[in-house]
């Protein structure tokens, strides 16, 4: 498997908004997710622990789907297992200025953790590194399933899947069964999202909403349904006192992206969603955004 990722960063950032065409792959089948991020990472309950531990609980987010045999909250029928929710637990994607493709900085919905200048993850040698970002796009490959590799080829041109062999050396694939605990978690109080569910079709998530799932995440077994509670109430309890670099560059990145061309982006707006897709400032501004505050630098290309 080689890659081709400089100037690319297409399984990092939502490119949508400058897509020549449209894409809804992930909204196909049964159940369709209740928020609308795109390339959304599904981290393993090692990985959430890890983010906890670090004190990156807040760079974290939850994904809940539409199911008409699921259980009820604020009028959402929401997939669940024996009457508990059931979710993934991923990686935010505030609107940064990025420029991928080699076309112009545009605010796009992008990876936390990745840096909008160099188009580089600024976790990727580090032990937090996610397992699916880690292995990407190797189990698509080995299931002969489009990459973003390859979308992006056919919508951008340049070639950036050199070599489609599957690496000989993947983790398990986590399905059905398997995923539980693991990769799907239970949430164990539906009543305890009364209020949740719906900000999060809103996509207005508190940070107490997204400690709630994190906490859930961590607190379970593999394999099981159930959640240890006093684990639980620990972990909710960390999680909702996260105040790291990456939630507060969100908040700032959030902030500048609904005011483009208002004093460099510098004002504060009411809907970040309202400047996905329009022009950008500089993104060498993401040095006072995000590395000032302890964001770790990435190497570049050269």
């Amino acid at each position: 498997m080689e890659l081709d990722c400089q100037g690319c960063a297409g399984c990092c950032i939502d490119w949508r908004a400058i897509a020549p065409d449209p894409s809804d792959h992930e909204r196909r089948g049964p159940r369709r997710p209740l928020d609308d991020a795109y390339n959304l990472v599904a981290l393993t309950r090692e990985d959430a622990r890890e983010f906890l531990a670090a004190g990156l609980a807040d760079a974290l987010t939850p994904r809940l789907w539409h199911d008409e045999d699921g259980v009820e909250i604020d009028g959402v029928s929401v997939a669940a297992i024996d009457d508990s929710p059931v979710f993934f637990l991923g990686l935010r994607k505030p609107p940064k200025p990025v420029a991928p493709f080699d076309g112009d900085s545009t605010w796009l919905p992008t990876c936390v953790f990745l840096d909008p200048t160099t188009l580089q993850c600024r976790i990727h040698d580090s032990e937090l590194y996610p397992e699916e970002c880690a292995e990407y796009p190797g189990h698509n490959l080995e299931l002969d399933q489009e990459t973003e590799c390859e979308r992006v080829e056919r919508a951008f041109g340049r070639p950036r899947l050199l070599d489609d062999e599957p690496p000989d050396e993947l983790s398990a694939l986590l399905f059905g069964p398997q995923a539980l605990g693991q990769k799907l978690f239970v949430f164990p109080d539906a009543e305890r999202l009364d209020g949740v569910v719906e900000r999060v079709v809103a996509g207005e998530l508190t940070a107490e909403d997204r400690a709630l799932f994190v906490a859930a995440a961590v607190s379970g077994s593999p394999g099981t349904t159930s959640v240890n509670d006093d684990y639980f109430e620990r972990a909710f309890e960390q999680a909702t006192n996260a105040d790291s670099w990456a939630g507060r560059a969100i908040e700032d990145w959030e902030a500048r992206a609904t005011a483009v061309g208002e004093d460099g982006g510098s004002a504060v707006g009411e809907n970040a969603g309202d400047a996905i897709g329009e022009d950008a400032i500089d993104s060498t501004v993401a040095e006072r955004v995000e590395e000032e505050r302890g964001a770790p630098a990435t190497p570049g290309w050269n």
